[in-house]
């Protein structure tokens, strides 16, 4: 699997960069706000949504792009 990988939710409001299998990046625009957060995944819950993301699995997770990501901030 190569790394890193885009994902956003349906509602393009929510962007993810998984960096590895432990470590994603969270990109959130709230109104005309703009938040980013690290997070490492240390508990089984972070640990799904890593997985679940990584395989696109529920259905309000959908495949982004770099340039997508890059044209945030």
């Amino acid at each position: 699997m190569k790394f890193p990988i885009y994902r956003k939710l349906i509602n393009n409001k929510v962007y993810y960069k998984i960096v590895d299998t432990k470590n994603f990046e969270e990109i959130k625009l709230i109104g005309s706000k703009v938040t980013y957060s690290k997070t490492t995944a240390n508990q089984y819950p972070e640990l799904l949504l890593i997985q679940d993301l990584i395989a696109c699995a529920a259905e309000y997770f959908t495949t982004s792009s770099q340039e997508e990501w890059d044209n945030l901030g």
